[in-house]
């Protein structure tokens, strides 16, 4: 039965690296950056539901739906005022850029709420599930963060191959240049794709906080940095390379707490990956690019 605990544990820990690693390869799949202020992004929205929920007073659901717009709006900010001028600059500015933007959020957070660390209020009011007469029991966020995990990767596949806007992504990532011949606003399809990988960074920071309940401006560092771990183990600009990469991540990161130990997991989850791309550097899902030279 504890194997079963670290596997269900692990599968939770692994959807929320999934969540967030998807907002990273979105952008890298149609936009060819990495940003990596992402991780600072899932603070912010930490920080607007609990503000919501304790300060204004607004139900949990509500709360969660501001936290969303509020980081939709923040990723559209963001990509206007500091990647849009940098579209055709060396990759070494953009990165520069992205670094520069999560010191601004960790500070401007600091200045906000200050550096002291908050109890996150419970998001999700639901019963436990209860199994094999009681001998295993599985909180409703674990519930709850797996399942929004799965729809959301679903969704997302289902937006890029089905619909309009989808596609044009789609045309975007392979070639900006004949995506702007056939009509394609490619500022605009950039724009989106930072919403919605801010809006899902929203969705990831409060489940997050709800599993973990504690608040501070370094909330979304090392979880982002894991994330985009994932994203590269499983072939970053693939949506399901992303999520298969964070699940994976997430199982081997418990269970090397429970039987290795707490202090080296980390270690260990960075090893893995170094393994991988050793072995198979466009990661488990990726595709091998060659380009003529």
């Amino acid at each position: 039965m504890e194997l079963l605990t670290n596997l269900i544990n692990g599968l939770s820990l692994g959807s929320v690296y999934a969540i967030i690693a998807l907002g990273y390869t979105m952008v890298y799949g149609i936009a060819k950056m990495l940003n990596f202020a992402h991780g600072d992004v899932i603070m912010v929205g930490g920080y607007v539901c609990f503000c919501s929920i304790n300060y204004l007073g607004l139900p949990a659901p509500v709360g969660v739906l501001f936290s969303i717009v509020a980081c939709t709006v923040l990723g559209i900010v963001v990509e206007r005022l500091a990647y849009k001028p940098l579209r055709n600059a060396p990759s070494l500015d953009v990165l520069i850029t992205a670094i520069g933007v999560s010191y601004f959020l960790q500070n401007a957070a600091l200045l906000i709420w200050g550096s002291n660390t908050k109890a996150f209020p419970n998001v999700v009011d639901l019963p436990s599930l209860v199994l094999f007469d009681g001998q295993l029991t599985v909180n409703a966020i674990t519930v709850v963060t797996i399942a929004c995990c799965v729809l959301i990767m679903a969704g997302l596949v289902l937006f890029t191959t089905k619909t309009r806007m989808g596609k044009a992504m789609r045309a975007c990532s392979e070639d900006r240049g004949a995506a702007t011949l056939m009509g394609i606003n490619v500022n605009s399809t950039i724009s989106l794709t930072f919403a919605i990988g801010s809006g899902l960074a929203a969705v990831a920071g409060v489940l997050m906080c709800s599993a973990y309940p504690t608040l501070v401006p370094t909330t979304g560092s090392l979880p982002g940095i894991k994330a985009f771990t994932a994203a590269v183990l499983g072939g970053i600009g693939s949506i399901p390379g992303a999520f298969v990469g964070g699940i994976l991540l997430g199982i081997i990161e418990i269970f090397a707490k429970a039987y290795i130990s707490t202090q080296l997991a980390d270690a260990i989850v960075f090893a893995v990956l170094i393994v991988v791309l050793l072995i198979k550097p466009s990661g488990i899902l990726g595709k091998t690019v060659r380009e003529k030279v």
